[in-house]
């Protein structure tokens, strides 16, 4: 009973930081998503559910759906190159490992903004791509390389990708390698050996790797508005522009409810589809 009592007092800082930061601003976005929006901006505190009836414009489910294929298409991009560079790392000596993850770790300590004006300056009609294929005379005029889905992807999967090699990463580091022994004993081929034995012992990094790249990339605005301009908008800028530009709070607090909760949705099934999978070659 003690030992509970001390491990209630030393997580209460956390439940306190967490009620302070998270609940209670939920709270407040969804108490302001009821309300109205007056003549000026100002709020009125009018109970209303026109701001939930506002998202059944073709409009808007049109940009949900290309903001949950850009998170999809953005976790598999990332899934796929994290992988090999995660496993690349852990099966190299400690001191090699360390300098790995530094440059891992590297663009996190640069500020996100910066990173991204990086890659419009490389990537735009006269940046470092377009001038050296131009001097280079394989192209006659610039390459259309910015503003557009390509450059967008591009962005979220360098800025997010890092969020993707350090779970699995972990993983690796966890896996034991007798395992990968015995089924090499067994006369099992290198692909059969990672099929099944590396990726199911290592599901738990790939696991939480995908939420967090899925749910950054649902919410993120600075890529899509900077690299994409105005041909992408992503809820995530629609969200900005209700609270910055257009003042009214509580459409846009309407629109980040709906997209917490149909991200909460997507993240449940993804857990139900791995747990049937697990289940599956359980009874197999």
């Amino acid at each position: 009973m003690k030992n509970g009592k001390q491990l209630k007092i030393l997580a209460l800082p956390a439940f306190v930081w967490l009620g302070a930061l998270f609940v209670l601003p939920m709270l407040m976005i969804t108490a302001l998503s009821f309300m109205k929006r007056g003549t000026y901006g100002q709020v009125v505190y009018e109970f209303t559910l026109n701001n939930y009836a506002r998202m059944i414009d073709p409009l808007y489910i049109q940009i949900f759906f290309d903001t949950f294929l850009v998170a999809v298409l953005t976790t598999a991009i990332s899934l796929v190159c994290a992988y090999p560079m995660a496993y690349y790392i852990s099966r190299m000596d400690r001191s090699a490992q360390k300098i790995w993850l530094l440059l891992v770790m590297i663009p996190f300590w640069i500020n996100f903004l910066v990173r991204s004006y990086a890659w419009v300056i490389i990537l735009r009609s006269q940046g470092v791509i377009n001038t050296f294929l131009l001097s280079t005379g394989l192209i006659q005029e610039p390459l259309p390389l910015l503003y557009n889905f390509g450059s967008v992807m591009v962005g979220m999967v360098y800025t997010l990708l890092p969020f993707m090699v350090l779970p699995i990463y972990v993983s690796l580091e966890q896996l034991d390698r007798r395992k990968l022994e015995a089924a090499y004993d067994l006369g099992a081929t290198p692909w059969k050996t990672f099929w099944h034995v590396t990726l199911p012992l290592t599901k738990s990094g790939v696991i939480t790797g995908s939420i967090l790249v899925f749910v950054s990339s649902i919410g993120m605005f600075v890529v899509p508005d900077v690299m994409g301009g105005a041909k992408s908008a992503l809820m995530g800028n629609v969200i900005q522009n209700q609270f910055l530009s257009a003042r009214d709070w509580p459409f846009g607090s309407a629109l980040s409810i709906v997209l917490m909760l149909l991200s909460m949705v997507l993240i449940y099934l993804y857990y139900r589809a791995v747990n049937a999978a697990e289940a599956k070659e359980g009874t197999a």
